[in-house]
């Protein structure tokens, strides 16, 4: 089966716009033809032919650390709604994150959510394994039967393994299974009781504040165990100077050592909050303008190395509970490129080359992933967008379950419109 998407603005090598028929066959990318190439040659072979004039066709986004819910907390996301969101925010990757009831910290946890994600049949689902049993941080689950069962990578994402011990143990083992550890870095004896960055409107409001050496501690703590043992360290949802320049450091000598950035932690610092809404409350905290800023550069100069969304869905009543007690988090996926696109590109601070590239190729690279990329023979993972109808986002649309979001009514651009996942169109506007 051959399908055409015709006339797609396409990114080159260079970084610059062309236009090119896509060919895709068997779900994979058959071959990218120059749009003057007369298309009556080939149609008569196609069982489909999607226009995509006027529209940017990239490869599909890959995002590495996303909260699926699902076992557990239904309520929140399933493993089939989580999966719909990310298609339609133009996501065709996506690996999620262990935090779940029971904890995926056995074979038959990663194996229910592989069997899960196949049934939906929507886009690719990589489980990350806990790191520790519970996520407790007293006792390491098994390495190698969990990346037997399908596990990417292990993390126990939501809390940070307090034990250097203990970590330095688990980096030791997963270097000796060529596997990442990827990192949730939190000093907990710093942020008991805490909601919100230490800060001016901690100050304000009376609470108590999450500081950016509760970060950073671990930050430094764990490139110097990864020096040590020799294992990619993977840093979660960097949102500190402090952390920003460690890992500029780490890199600098040489230390595999990789890191991740989300969307909010580079458009929103603590002056943006409104007021104690508690879908503006997400761990980490949003800091300072100074941090923002360091984020901004950090991931400019590939001290940075992907961008994630952290897509975090909470229900409506748990997020009614106010700033002090509702859960942390919010969600990304359907926001992400366009609030990038409409704050970066736009606005002429970023090429779009550069933010294609490190929602696509950069993560797949870090992650030894043969997607995201645009050329012949690759996985047909595609999504169109349309770069110049603007629309406000309106959680009552989203496809999750969660409609925790603090950009409700932000006008943007850059929505994806279509989405390709091994050829097979996913989702369409």
């Amino acid at each position: 089966m051959l399908t055409i998407i015709a006339n797609a603005s396409v990114l080159d090598k260079q970084g610059k716009l062309a236009k090119k028929h896509i060919l895709l066959e068997d779900g994979t990318i058959k071959s990218l033809v120059d749009a003057q190439v007369d298309l009556s040659t080939i149609q008569q072979e196609a069982s489909e032919i999607v226009d995509a004039e006027g529209k940017l066709v990239t490869p599909g986004f890959i995002d590495m650390h996303v909260h699926l819910r699902e076992p557990g907390f239904e309520h929140k996301e399933t493993i089939e709604s989580g999966s719909r969101s990310a298609a339609k925010g133009g996501f065709t990757t996506i690996a999620c994150m262990p935090n779940t009831r029971p904890i995926t910290d056995n074979p038959d946890v990663i194996k229910l959510i592989l069997e899960k994600a196949s049934q939906a049949g929507i886009v690719k689902v990589l489980p990350y394994a806990a790191i520790t049993m519970n996520e407790l941080g007293r006792e390491l689950t098994d390495f190698a039967a969990l990346k037997e069962a399908g596990a990417i990578g292990f993390t126990d994402d939501g809390v940070g393994v307090q034990n250097a011990q203990m970590m330095k143990d688990a980096m030791k083992i997963a270097a000796e299974l060529h596997m990442p550890v990827i990192a949730h870095c939190e000093d907990n004896s710093l942020v008991v009781g805490a909601c919100v960055a230490e800060g001016e409107f901690a100050k304000k409001h009376g609470l108590k504040g999450i500081p950016n050496e509760s970060e950073a501690i671990h930050v430094g703590r764990d490139i110097l165990l990864a020096e040590a043992t020799g294992v990619h360290y993977h840093v979660c949802h960097v949102s500190t100077e402090q952390s920003v320049r460690l890992i500029r450091q780490a890199k600098a000598i040489g230390i595999h050592v990789t890191a991740e950035v989300c969307p909010h932690h580079l458009v929103l610092s603590e002056e943006d909050i409104p007021g104690l809404d508690a879908n503006w409350k997400m761990n980490p905290p949003l800091r300072s303008k100074r941090d923002v800023e360091a984020c901004i550069e950090g991931l400019l100069d590939g001290t940075l190395d992907m961008i994630v969304t952290d897509h975090a869905p909470h229900s409506a009543d748990e997020k009614a509970k106010g700033m002090e007690l509702a859960p942390f988090g919010i969600v990304g996926f359907e926001t992400a490129f366009p609030l990038l696109y409409t704050k970066f590109v736009e606005t002429g601070l970023w090429d779009l080359s550069f933010l294609v590239q490190r929602m696509t190729a950069d993560p797949a690279k870090v992650f030894g992933l043969n997607s995201g990329q645009l050329e012949a023979g690759r996985p047909a993972d595609l999504t169109m967008i349309d770069l110049e109808t603007e629309k406000s986002v309106d959680p009552e649309q989203f496809l999750s379950k969660g409609r925790n979001t603090p950009f409700t009514g932000w006008k943007l651009k850059g929505w994806p419109v279509k989405t390709w996942v091994d050829g097979r169109l996913v989702w369409s506007e």
